[in-house]
């Protein structure tokens, strides 16, 4: 775990998010004794984002199953 001071903090902010994101957690102290930690968030993704499929079907074969499914309807 690493620490700095408020003012290294603040001369270095890009660098001390980097390694906050490497190690996982980064201390700033003040000098009144006050203490922060930089945590990174993880990822949040979208539950459509999904991984694509390789797959022989054409844009047509795709075109025609769902003017086939609107014609049952």
């Amino acid at each position: 775990m690493n620490v700095y001071t408020y003012s290294e903090a603040r001369q270095n902010l890009s660098e001390i998010l980097k390694k906050a994101k490497s190690s996982g957690k980064v201390i700033i102290k003040r000098k009144d004794g006050s203490v922060f930690s930089i945590v990174p968030e993880k990822n949040k993704k979208s539950p459509f984002d999904v991984p694509n499929l390789k797959t022989n079907v054409s844009l047509n074969d795709i075109i025609d199953s769902i003017r086939e499914s609107r014609e049952r309807i």
